[in-house]
Formats: structure tokens, sequence, C-alpha cells
């Protein structure tokens, strides 16, 4: 089955987000991730607010965050989502920040339980898993450290 294109989601860097070093605060990152799941759930048919609405959240469990270089103020950023793993109560989702179109200044994993408003686990609903389904990726290849 051919996999959808690569989401993408475009932010420019507001001064607000940065340091007196003129770069984003570290985990002011993890901000940019979240507005890209969320536009990236929108573009599939199921925004949060909707399925918060029926019943469902999907709470981050895990976080992980590889900076690589630093975004600055004016930059002009793509947030890649990949959904890396899947099942009918967890999604994992690769986050690559970009300056342009192949920078690499961010890699990061999320790890996200789907519950009932309650935080009881719960399966996602089966319309959102098919769609999810969709968009499942290899992880991208990242720079190893030297």
């Amino acid at each position: 089955m051919p996999h959808r294109p690569l989401f993408r989601h475009l932010h420019r860097v507001t001064y607000a987000e940065c340091t007196l070093g003129n770069h984003i605060y570290h985990s002011r990152y993890l901000d940019l991730l979240e507005a890209a799941r969320g536009e990236f759930m929108r573009s599939i048919g199921h925004p949060m607010i909707q399925l918060q609405a029926d019943g469902y959240i999907f709470p981050v469990i895990e976080a992980t965050l590889r900076y690589v270089r630093p975004a600055r103020y004016d930059d002009l950023l793509f947030v890649e989502v990949r959904v890396i793993e899947l099942d009918a109560l967890r999604v994992s989702v690769q986050h690559r920040v970009l300056r342009g179109a192949d920078e690499l200044l961010v890699d990061g994993i999320t790890r996200h339980v789907c519950t009932s408003v309650e935080e009881k686990p719960r399966r996602m609903p089966k319309a959102v898993l098919e769609a999810l389904t969709l968009w499942v990726r290899e992880p991208a290849v990242t720079p190893t450290r030297d």
C-alpha cells in the first residue's frame, strides 16, 4: 500500500520563543511539535477538539528530543510529522524540525496513549485508526554523533 506524502507544518519563529541568545528556548520545541500534530490530525479529518468532544484524548507519555542546530528569530521552519508506530491504544510520532527544505535542527519522538477525558485507556475510534494507518512510515534516518 503506498504511503501518503509526508506531512509538513510551516512555522515562523517568533521573538517570544527566543532566548536572549537569539535561539528558540529548548522547551518551546515541544510547543512546535504539538502544533504540528494538531494540524496533522486536522488535515486527516480528525481535529483534536472534535476528538476531545467525543471523549478521546492522546496524552504524551514520553518525549525525546535531540537538538542539532539552533533555530533563530524569524527563521522559517518546517515541522515534519511521521507516524512510526501505531496500534489501537498507542501512537508514536517522529518529528523533525527543519530550516528550509533540509537543514535538520531538531529530531524527536513523542509517544501517546489514547484515553478517555478521565484518562482511562481507551481504544481509539476505528476511523481515526484507519486514517492514521495510511500515514505510517519508517522513521527518518538522522545523523549520528561523531
